[in-house]
């Protein structure tokens, strides 16, 4: 677990508690972590953690992005589907991509899935969506490709783009057909499915491996997946390896009209089919059957870790499509994770950059899901009273929803007579100063601002990050011995380090840990940002809810840091025009424009900026040229009732082809798509002037030429 304050500051929060820039912080470090656990797991075959501890950091990612669609990072796990394929392999590209699935964990989670369809559908509610159901087979992905009904290629799915060939070692695998049987099987088929190891195929393959002094494999998939990818087939061949069929890529004609039909197309053809299937009509259907699976899930002969659905209908699916890189019509439903007990040692407070209190429970080291886990986030105080946890309690600890394990409750019959409430501070820790809780927030906040230590340096270390300036060899150590050596306070000393330097008695080449090019590179890394884009120097100011995204944003509309100080402080004036064209910028509401506002306001964050500003170049933002699409880099609102088209799916077909969608109409919207029962937006952009569309004239506007 990271040590540092801040971060376990921002990964400790909730994603409906986290700011627009703590987000980004929290997803930069997730997309890291994730990756780092995707090459464990699909290069290497070496996991570190369990499926449910990797799913809770997935889970978190997806829980952020939700909240924060603009803080979605290119890189993001969300974006990517495994790891690129290892070494030693040839590369196979996949003509359609192996995309991975949504999760859900609670029941919940399924009601909200199949409300989202008919929402994005626009189906009414007694419409029935008829769901196919299958157990989730924990075993690694393979696509089997066959012409003429010969198999001619195999691949594992790698980073869902790109897998590697494993052609040859896959022809010794059960239930992988080296030719199809039966009859009307397109002259091109790309089958999808899952290898596996049966339970006990796994404890043989272990016997025989322990005496002959080989490899013992911690579970069937680490096994199977071992097994499968070996560069010599002939191991491959000597171990138990199964293939159960459950979906498909490229194809030359369709292979049904529901997924029911074409799972018993592809059993026709000679693929074991993944069993128990049931179709369902209902939640209540699909959650009988996930109990029913549940139960007897010890019963299998393989690992399962959760329950698929597939909507079934084809035409449907189509409809749908895809989100980032999952599915619309599919969710995983999966099993709960695993929890343990322990104690409750002490409860202490960390401060972090924005001067937030976070509780931390200090607990009795346990091992949970194979981590060992010392400290577990207790959010805020609201969340410590709802639970009523207490130091020296015996608490359930879970790593499930959370990267930083959390308490999930307390066991009371296990508490003590000298237990007593945790009450929060009332100053902070780490300065002494007030620490107040503003209505409507769930954190309590240190006053202190920059007389705080602990924000003092959270600051200058968010100023030198990687998605601000991006110092090398200035990083949290180090801006924390500059700090206490009283060398940097605010973020202009840094760039006069160098200068200072020159003019010390102890030069910081015969600092402990520091040499002569170690002291000249950091200077060198330095004098290199002293040229920095306004998106970045936006960022790296850590305004409170201003993230990478929105910083972004500003730049782009304000162009350059003079016209973006002067508009913001033009904008104190909430009768000024300023501060209407502040909060008509789609994803700045009053909330972000009043911490705008306020740092901007505040004389000695304008110290901070002149000083800034006579150290550093500061380019101005140059706008990307737009696509050919008619609609791309326009802004598009939809007002009233769509009958062609569902709300969702009118939204995500305008994104698609590079448009941004609004909520709300300004003079700066470039189209209105006005649906039955239009109100006050259609009025409003006929006030305005703007370019008014009916639907049926909005998707002939927008309709492929030709």
């Amino acid at each position: 677990m990271d040590e540092r304050s801040e971060d376990y500051d921002v990964a400790g929060l909730a994603p409906e508690q986290l700011s627009e820039q703590q987000a980004e912080v929290e997803l930069a470090r997730l997309a890291a972590e994730i990756l780092r656990h995707d090459q464990l797991y699909h290069q290497q075959d070496t996991p570190e953690i369990s499926d449910a501890d990797y799913d809770s950091l997935k889970r978190r990612n997806d829980a952020i992005e939700a909240r924060f669609p603009g803080a979605v990072r290119d890189d993001s796990p969300s974006k990517r589907v495994g790891a690129e394929p290892a070494a030693g392999f040839s590369k196979v590209r996949h003509s359609v991509p192996m995309l991975s699935l949504g999760n859900a964990f609670e029941d919940e989670d399924i009601t909200e899935f199949l409300a989202r369809i008919r929402r994005f559908l626009g189906l009414e509610e007694e419409v029935e969506i008829a769901v196919l159901a299958e157990p989730k087979i924990d075993g690694l992905s393979c696509a089997l490709r066959y012409e003429n009904g010969k198999l001619v290629q195999a691949a594992t799915r790698g980073d869902g783009s790109t897998g590697e060939d494993i052609t040859t070692n896959v022809q010794s695998v059960a239930g992988v057909p080296k030719h199809l049987t039966g009859s009307d099987w397109p002259a091109t088929l790309e089958i999808r499915g899952e290898v596996f190891m049966r339970h006990d195929d796994f404890r043989a393959l272990n016997e025989r491996q322990e005496a002959r002094g080989g490899k013992v494999f911690a579970n069937p998939r680490n096994a199977a997946a071992g097994s499968l990818r070996q560069l010599d087939a002939s191991i491959t061949a000597s171990r138990p390896l199964t293939f159960y069929a459950y979906a498909w890529g490229e194809v030359s004609s369709p292979l049904g009209k529901t997924m029911t039909e074409v799972r018993a197309n592809m059993a026709s053809w000679g693929f074991t089919v993944n069993e128990p299937g049931r179709l369902c009509r209902s939640v209540e259907e699909i959650l009988a059957f996930y109990r029913s699976v549940g139960a007897s899930r010890a019963e299998l002969p393989h690992d399962i870790d959760g329950v698929v659905y597939k909507v079934d209908r084809l035409d449907l699916q189509e409809r749908l499509g895809f989100v980032s890189r999952a599915p619309r019509w599919a969710i995983a439903h999966k099993f709960p994770a695993e929890q343990a007990e322990t104690l409750l040692r002490e409860i202490t407070i960390q401060v972090g950059r924005t001067g937030a209190l976070t509780p931390v429970a200090n607990l009795e080291p346990i091992t949970v899901g194979g981590v060992v886990v010392s400290r577990a986030t207790l959010h805020n105080e609201d969340e410590i009273a709802r639970k009523d946890i207490r130091e020296g309690d015996r608490v359930v600890i879970q790593r499930a929803g959370d990267v930083i394990p959390q308490v999930v409750s307390v066991l009371l019959d296990h508490r003590t007579a000298e237990s007593a409430p945790f009450v929060v501070p009332e100053n902070c820790p780490e300065c002494g100063s007030a620490a107040i809780r503003e209505e409507g927030e769930a954190v309590r906040r240190c006053t202190g601002g920059l007389i705080c230590p602990a924000q003092s340096v959270e600051r200058l270390k968010h100023f030198v990050s990687r998605n601000a300036f991006d110092i090398e060899g200035l990083g949290d150590k180090q801006v924390k011995f500059f700090f206490e050596k009283d060398m940097v306070s605010k973020p202009g000393d840094i760039f006069r380090l160098a200068a200072l330097d020159l003019d010390s008695l102890t030069p910081l080449r015969k600092q402990p840990g520091w040499g002569t090019q170690s002291a000249e590179n950091l200077f060198a890394a330095i004098e290199a940002r002293r040229r920095i884009s306004l998106d970045r120097l936006i960022f790296a100011l850590g305004i409170r809810q201003i993230g990478q995204t929105t910083a972004r944003l500003l730049a782009k509309t304000y162009g350059s840091l003079a016209k973006l100080r002067s508009a913001i402080v033009l904008a104190n004036d909430r009768e000024n025009d300023a501060y209407d064209d502040l909060i008509n910028i789609d994803g700045i509401g009053p909330a972000m424009a009043d911490d705008l506002i306020a740092f901007f306001a505040e004389p000695h964050n304008q110290e901070v900026l002149d000083d800034l500003a006579a150290e550093l170049t500061v380019e101005d933002y140059v706008v990307e040229e737009s696509g050919d699409s008619p609609i791309a880099g326009k802004t598009v609102v939809f007002t009233g009732k769509l009958e062609t088209l569902g709300r969702s799916e009118a939204k995500a077909k305008a994104e698609s082809l590079g448009a941004k969608v609004a909520g709300s109409v300004s003079k700066k919207t470039d189209f209105v798509v006005v649906g039955t029962d239009a109100g006050s937006k259609a009025r409003k952009a006929e006030e305005l002037g703007l370019t008014v569309l009916s639907e049926a004239d909005w998707l002939a506007f927008i309709a492929p030429a030709g």
